[in-house]
């Protein structure tokens, strides 16, 4: 356990340091944190006791009752373990819902204003009301709010994105973790400032004996306790733009730097697109894209960018310094980049991710397509011990981040439109909340119905003994037995669809070292070279095109020519799979899988309506994977086999 006299001189040797600089630009920056320092001292003067009445409300609230809990040896041994168990299901607003721990979702009712502080509840009702709606404790975002007022990690894997037709159901769960993110904030402020009026009131000499109180611990390393992760910076202006409606007015009397966030975030594209993807986002374009395209990639598609925002007492501050802002929100890539500059640069650093308390990953499936990896790494880098003090009173440090213990205070909220075992493992062994686990229990409607085209569908399953020989296992049979018929036939039009760029990458030199005539249309093809490759592949003068998911994603090509659809890999998105099967201009789909596919194969392809049949199988290993097949009725208009 870290001793608060020895970080007391820990901070005498920081100031130290600081202190050492000299220059005009110091004496600017002192001259700023004056500034902030006269207007913390202004709200002090300003802030007001609370009356009886409020102090029991506060005693009751779940922020309290999370951040004060004191861990035991047991409990921490228990949370290092990383095992989970799912002892409850609740069915709620046409979802069902397991946790961990004791339920709670039966008593959403215990607290009043349903947790929310008074000011932020009678607004937030108001704006409810004023757009037409009615029963706003049975809403679905104030249902979705209680659950993550529960300070419960969550993993919400089935929702409907506002560009797949979802708009409503994105609105409603936004519009709750952005209430709960102010919530969050303004009852830390709120304890701040109630803490330092009374300390105010102090002598000097009795100050130092009061800060013993374990009352007065209330605070982090730095003062950043939000952080929401984002794929697109037209995301991010919808969620930021949100906050400041759902922002009493009280609190937002002045928006610093609005102009300067609608400039730079509303439409547009981003300063790297290239010329090529601008020509193609031309609106004549543009028109033959599905509508889902449209929506999302209809604005800034800058990936690339963070912003921290400030709550005072009457202002919100948009592009604040990161260690004096409130809230941060990033993409993935963005944030990835700070880190990478502080591994660089010795004068730079990431500390402000020390004491985020509420993580938020809105949109998961989009960054899925972008660069998973980049949400493990600052996942991995928060709640860090940091560097510096960064002007903290360490004295009023809570006792749990100088044991570091804060990931186990940090609520994950992670929200999806599927499932992925990348963001299974990152809910499973990067989110340890001490309080438990919430997670979706739902099933997924099946896509086979979208298939519009009369073709045979032929799914062969080759053997994994685990999950980490798939890939091989995988290419292996690829290699032994589809390649040997590619190669024989005369017929060209094949078009190969992989998910994963490196298993791409890996057929692809597979193809070249075997001579075979084939084009490329990946994420990372040049624009020129896809237009070459589309033409050859339709003129016949290229036996086999290889194409990717991700490219599908940003750019939903309609290939012309296909004859025979070969789906190496089955897509993470499952509208992708009805999508290349209906630009099949031959009869055949082929589709390789293992047992371990069975996220994208049983939850997202063959699931129709609750009605199955069963279906035969070549070995008597297939027993762990559900052998079961949509029900297509009687006007089938395809044919699944295995």
């Amino acid at each position: 356990m870290a001793s608060r006299g020895a970080l007391k001189r820990c901070a005498t040797v920081f100031d130290a340091v600081k202190n050492d600089d000299s220059g005009e630009e110091n004496l600017e920056i002192a001259s700023e944190e004056e500034m902030e320092a006269q207007k913390e001292e202004e709200e002090v003067m300003d802030y007001k006791e609370p009356t009886m009445y409020d102090s029991l409300l506060e005693s009751l609230c779940s922020f309290h009752s999370h951040l004060d809990h004191k861990l035991s040896k047991e409990e921490v041994d228990k949370l290092e373990k990383k095992k989970w168990t799912y002892k409850w299901v609740v069915a709620m607003s046409n979802y069902k819902w397991r946790g961990t721990g004791e339920c709670f979702l039966k008593e959403l009712d215990r607290y009043l204003f349903h947790g929310l502080k008074p000011t932020l509840y009678k607004h937030w009702l108001g704006i409810y009301e004023k757009s037409g709606g009615a029963e706003f404790d049975s809403s679905k975002q104030r249902l979705f709010f209680s659950i993550c007022n529960s300070y419960r990690d969550i993993l919400h894997h089935n929702k409907k994105p506002f560009y797949l037709k979802g708009l409503e159901e994105d609105s409603s769960t936004m519009d709750a973790y952005i209430m709960h993110s102010l919530n969050h904030i303004f009852r830390t402020r709120d304890l701040v400032k109630k803490n330092e009026a009374k300390l105010a009131k102090l002598q000097e000499n009795v100050k130092a004996d009061v800060l013993n109180n374990e009352a007065f611990f209330d605070r982090g390393f730095t003062r950043p306790k939000v952080l929401i992760l984002l794929p697109l910076a037209s995301v991010a202006f919808r969620v930021v733009k949100r906050l400041i409606d759902l922002t009493p007015p009280k609190y937002k009397s002045n928006v610093e730097e609005r102009e300067r966030f609608y400039s730079e975030f509303g439409a547009g594209v981003s300063e790297d697109k290239e010329a090529e993807d601008v020509a193609e986002m031309s609106e004549s374009k543009r028109n033959s894209k599905p509508s889902d395209f449209q929506t999302l990639f209809g604005g800034n598609n800058n990936d690339h960018f963070m912003i921290g925002i400030k709550f005072t007492r009457r202002s919100i501050r948009l592009y604040g310094d990161f260690y004096s802002s409130d809230m941060i929100v990033a993409s993935p890539l963005g944030l990835v980049t700070k880190i990478g500059e502080a591994e660089l640069y010795k004068d730079k650093n990431v500390d402000y991710m020390s004491s985020i308390e509420v993580l938020i990953v809105d949109h998961a499936d989009v960054i899925l397509m972008q660069n998973w990896s980049h949400v493990n790494t600052i996942v991995e880098q928060l709640n860090r011990i940091p560097s510096e003090q960064h002007g903290t009173d360490i004295m009023r440090i809570r006792q749990w981040y100088l044991d570091g213990q804060a990931p186990f205070y940090r609520q994950s909220i992670i929200l999806s439109s599927h499932i992925n075992p990348d963001i299974n493992g990152l809910f499973n062994h990067h989110c340890l909340n001490h309080e438990g686990k919430v997670k979706l229990a739902s099933e997924y409607k099946g896509v086979l119905p979208k298939v519009v085209l009369q073709i045979q569908q032929i799914y062969e399953r080759f053997d994994a003994n685990t999950a980490e020989d798939a890939d091989d296992a995988r290419f292996d049979y690829f290699t032994r037995k589809v390649f040997p018929k590619i190669k024989d036939s005369t017929q060209g039009g094949i078009m190969l669809f992989i998910s994963s760029y490196f298993e791409f990458i890996r057929v692809r030199n597979f193809l070249k070292s075997q001579e075979a005539s084939y084009c490329l249309l990946g994420e990372y093809t040049e624009q020129r070279d896809i237009s070459r490759a589309r033409v050859w592949f339709f003129d016949g003068k290229k036996k086999i095109m290889l194409y990717t998911e991700r490219a599908h994603f940003y750019h939903r090509y309609k290939i012309r020519g296909i004859q025979n659809l070969i789906i190496y890999s089955l897509p993470e998105r499952k509208e992708f799979y009805s999508e290349v099967v209906n630009m099949l201009q031959g009869s055949s789909c082929t589709v390789l899988f293992s047992h371990f596919d069975q996220l994208r194969v049983w939850l997202q392809i063959v699931i129709y309506n609750d009605e199955f049949i069963s279906c035969s199988h070549a070995s008597s290993t297939f027993s762990p994977f559900p052998c079961h097949i949509a029900h297509l009725k009687l006007s089938s208009k395809c044919l699944v086999s295995l």
